[in-house]
């Protein structure tokens, strides 16, 4: 049976309904505080009851308020490694993990969201990350050691590592993203392939293991994690309202 996308938001950011879909809006506000407008599919479940395995799709119509949003928004399918969203409380009780994603993701540039140095960080992105299923008693030691990340020494080696570990793959979009715009992911066992307007506008072997959720979300964060080993995180000013509009959402699957 097909999971029904449920609302989930901060305080102030509002999910309405539009024209045969929704529109995700956060408010405007200071750096300090993090701004959230999610529809999702898994927050309430474990990760491994996540809806989608492969052979699966999602299409839709978007648009945003400005090509400039400060933080990210996107849509697509993740297994929501980090399990944790400030000023939320996610019903489904689950330990961070590696990532496994393939989405549009925007992200504005504070943002470097990439472990490969060919590969843009930030932009309106097509994107997959693929990473094993290691359990998290393995993964400990290395939140333990986030501190060495201050010496960029270090954190330059930590990075090549984690590039090693977690492969990726993606292509920054030339696209106005505040126009209507089709955009469809087929994600398939050995491949996955992205559409905009019907138009093939990346294919790629590295493809996620799932099972994964969807995700379509609009926020203020950020992070970064750049070839010179500089990390950073946070939240960014909002100076006036953002918002993504969306519309003809089809999620299919071999679990749903």
């Amino acid at each position: 049976m097909k999971r029904m996308l449920s609302p989930h938001l901060t305080p102030l950011a509002s999910i309405e309904n539009a024209p045969n879909g929704w529109r995700l809006q956060i408010p405007a506000g200071k750096a300090r505080c993090y701004r959230l407008a999610q529809l999702d599919d898994y927050v309430t479940i474990k990760r491994k009851d996540f809806p989608y395995s492969g052979q699966s799709s999602l299409s839709l119509r978007c648009r945003v308020s400005s090509a400039n949003l400060p933080g990210t928004w996107g849509f697509g399918f993740w297994n929501d490694p980090f399990a944790f969203m400030p000023g939320l409380i996610a019903e489904g009780s689950r330990l961070p993990t590696l990532p496994n994603a393939c989405w549009f993701f925007n992200a504005s540039p504070e943002n470097h969201l990439t472990l490969q140095n060919r590969l843009p960080g930030c932009g309106f992105l097509a994107q997959t990350f693929h990473s094993p299923k290691i359990p998290f008693i393995l993964l400990l030691p290395g939140l333990i050691g986030a501190p060495l990340l201050l010496s960029r020494h270090l954190s330059r080696l930590l990075r090549h590592v984690s590039g090693v570990v977690v492969t990726q793959d993606g292509m920054a979009l030339d696209l106005d993203t505040t126009q209507w715009h089709a955009y469809r992911i087929d994600w398939h066992s050995g491949v996955v392939i992205f559409y905009v307007d019907e138009q093939k506008v990346f294919e790629t072997k590295i493809t996620p293991r799932g099972p994964l959720g969807t995700v379509i979300w609009i926020d203020n964060q950020y992070a970064a994690w750049t070839p010179e080993g500089r990390v950073g995180m946070g939240t960014l000013e909002n100076q006036s309202p953002g918002w993504i509009e969306i519309e003809n959402v089809v999620i299919t699957g071999v679990n749903s």
